[in-house]
């Protein structure tokens, strides 16, 4: 079986890390690490190098965990990507971090978190940053 993380180079992304490696070591589950670009964006500050990938890859092997790197462009729906990667894999589980945010920041921004929380039809864990 295969966990699906949702990654980006910050404590949330970390966060998500750090429990879909633990959570594919104790399930013996293989890992894909999705760190989607933006379409159109020609710098993606969320975008990782080959060689972050690559580190990303190594801290799975450390720990006896098999991992890949997809950067599926999510393009205008970050849901739809993530849909469309955890069913291509199979995923068992998907596992996403969240951001702290203000209800006020919610309600006029939206949150791709909540809507993969409501239409995605795969498990999933969703873990904050410690503060």
């Amino acid at each position: 079986m295969t966990v699906l993380i949702g990654y980006v180079p910050t404590p949330v992304g970390e966060a998500a890390l750090e429990a879909g490696l633990a959570e594919a070591k104790a399930h013996d589950d293989d890992v894909v690490i999705l760190n989607s670009p933006r379409r159109r964006t020609t710098v993606d500050g969320e975008l990782i190098s080959a060689a972050a990938a690559d580190e990303l890859v190594a801290r799975a092997a450390a720990l006896g965990v098999t991992a890949r790197v997809d950067h599926a462009d999510h393009g205008e729906d970050l849901v739809e990507t993530f849909t469309k990667v955890a069913s291509s894999v199979s995923a068992r589980l998907v596992v996403i971090g969240l951001r702290r945010r203000s209800p006020v920041g919610k309600l006029v921004t939206g949150s791709d978190a909540q809507r993969l929380l409501l239409d995605l039809d795969v498990p999933i864990l969703a873990v904050k940053p410690a503060k």
